[in-house]
């Protein structure tokens, strides 16, 4: 009675490695969790990337909110403006600024 109890468990322990083996091995097991942790990898670095970008972007509203002439400066930027007596150059554009 022993000798099929002792094979009965070592049955039991091959069909549960083997079923832990295939559940590792599986398209939900290891490979699947190392992509998942390199997913999260790369949101976590996009997420720090937009909080730079955002803390940059909030530092310059900040400027342009507490100085009028950085305010001056981008109106004038933006609609194309001078002062009297002010002389502007306009260079032709290269490749890479256009990309930008």
């Amino acid at each position: 009675m022993s000798f099929l109890r002792t094979i009965g468990v070592v049955g039991v322990v091959a069909l549960s490695s083997a079923y832990v083996f295939m559940a590792l091995r599986g398209p939900q097991g290891l490979s699947s969790l190392e992509e998942k942790w390199h997913e999260i990898r790369e949101l976590q670095q996009q997420n720090a990337e937009l909080r730079r970008t955002v803390e940059l972007r909030t530092d310059r509203i900040k400027k342009l909110q507490e100085s009028p002439a950085e305010q001056e400066l981008e109106i004038r930027k933006r609609l194309k403006l001078m002062r009297k007596g002010e002389t502007t150059f306009i260079t032709p554009e290269t490749e890479e600024s256009e990309s930008k």
